[in-house]
């Protein structure tokens, strides 16, 4: 019977741990946003909201599309001399033609959330650092809940953005997995995918996975959320998980885990 992953339990049970950690203790999170995004604003948001019911207190600079690029360092270079402040948060993609990478690597390394310092992204792939940025953390973090044991397992990575694809896999190798990184030039997908104990998929392609691509007691996790009608849907077909020994669903998998991941940063140099 297909295990559903799901990550509220593994949410719930990291926040209980969160709650104790942060117990008087005087922890910010700025949040930087950059125009008027929709999806930027929601997670905001979301994130408020979150650090509020773990008693962590938050600080909002939202600064307007016109914002230069200037004027988006200079704050976050506020942020990084403000001794308040234990870790900061740009909301990306920023709006263009803002560089989203040169705001990202002026976060100081100890107040990065989000792996987007270049110093904290090489320390991930030397090994010598956990902190990775938020979604691939959560999926670590699912697959630890559910007991899925990795040392040894052939691991099929379907995306290779700096975001998830090569920060997933640098710690599926810090788990002693075999790791394969497939993208859209990748010659024998179908191959690979069949011979795959596990598929991590964040190739924002709508159930682009199908139940004739993976072999039988696969397990799945589904970092895709993508918008089909009024449905939102994973890269991973929902049928898939007939086969699965272990599957995420989507909505309700990795997405829950992400935004408490955030707030698990904020431990990192307590």
């Amino acid at each position: 019977m297909t295990v559903m992953m799901r990550g509220k339990p593994v949410a719930d049970k990291i926040k209980e741990e969160l709650q104790a950690k942060f117990a008087g203790k005087q922890v910010t999170l700025a949040i930087v946003v950059v125009g008027d995004d929709a999806a930027s604003h929601v997670y905001k948001n979301r994130l408020v909201k979150m650090a509020q019911s773990l008693g962590v207190q938050t600080r909002e600079v939202l600064l307007p599309a016109t914002a230069t690029q200037e004027a988006v360092l200079e704050a976050v270079q506020r942020l990084n001399e403000d001794t308040e402040v234990t870790g900061i948060l740009p909301m990306m993609p920023l709006p263009k033609p803002l560089d989203g990478d040169a705001v990202g690597a002026a976060v100081a390394p100890e107040k990065d959330m989000d792996c987007l310092n270049p110093l904290n992204a090489g320390e991930l792939y030397l090994g010598r650092s956990p902190w990775a940025p938020c979604t691939p953390r959560a999926c670590m973090a699912i697959l630890a809940h559910y007991q899925i044991d990795l040392a040894g397992k052939q691991v099929v990575v379907l995306g290779r953005s700096n975001v998830v694809g090569k920060p997933v896999a640098n710690l599926l190798l810090q788990q002693n997995a075999t790791v394969t990184i497939c993208h859209s030039k990748t010659r024998n997908l179908s191959q690979l995918l069949q011979e795959a104990d596990v598929i991590v998929a964040a190739i924002g392609r709508a159930e682009f996975v199908q139940p004739e691509m993976v072999q039988d007691g696969v397990v799945i996790v589904d970092v895709g959320i993508n918008q089909v009608g009024d449905k939102l849907v994973g890269d991973v077909a929902a049928s898939v998980a007939d086969k699965a020994s272990a599957f995420t669903p989507v909505p309700g998998g990795v997405g829950v885990v992400s935004n408490v991941m955030v707030m698990e940063t904020l431990t990192r140099n307590m």
